[in-house]
C-alpha cells in the first residue's frame, strides 16, 4: 500500500465506507470531516498484504488531538479507497500504546 495514494484519493473525495466502517465511525462519534482531516496526514502503522479482501493497511492520523485509525484498501475499477473500519483507538486503551502506533 502506498500512503501517497491513500492521501490523494481522500483529497479527491474518492473513498467509500464499508457498512462495518460506517457503524464503527458512528459508534465512536467520528465525523466524516474529522476522518478526512486525519487521513490527509496519516501514516501506515500495519500492512496486511495477505488480507482475504485484498491488500490493506492500518493507518493512523489525527484530527487535532483526536487519534483515528482506519483500515484501508484501494480498489482499482474505479480507483477508490475502501474504508474497511474506522475507529478512535483512545477508546480502546487496553489494545494500544499511548502513541496508538503499536498493539499492547
Amino acid at each position: 500500500m502506498d500512503i501517497q495514494n491513500i492521501k490523494r484519493l481522500v483529497l479527491q473525495g474518492k473513498y467509500e465506507f464499508s457498512k462495518h466502517a460506517e457503524r464503527e465511525r458512528e459508534l465512536d462519534m467520528i465525523h466524516v470531516w474529522e476522518l478526512e482531516d486525519a487521513l490527509r496526514d496519516c501514516e501506515i502503522i500495519e500492512n496486511y498484504p495477505d488480507d482475504p479482501r485484498g491488500s490493506s493497511c492500518l493507518v493512523l492520523g489525527f484530527c487535532g488531538p483526536k487519534p483515528i485509525h482506519a483500515v484501508c484498501a484501494i480498489e482499482t475499477d474505479p480507483e477508490e479507497l475502501l474504508l474497511i473500519t474506522v475507529y478512535d483507538p483512545s477508546k480502546r486503551p487496553e489494545r494500544w500504546t499511548e502513541e496508538y502506533r503499536k498493539r499492547r
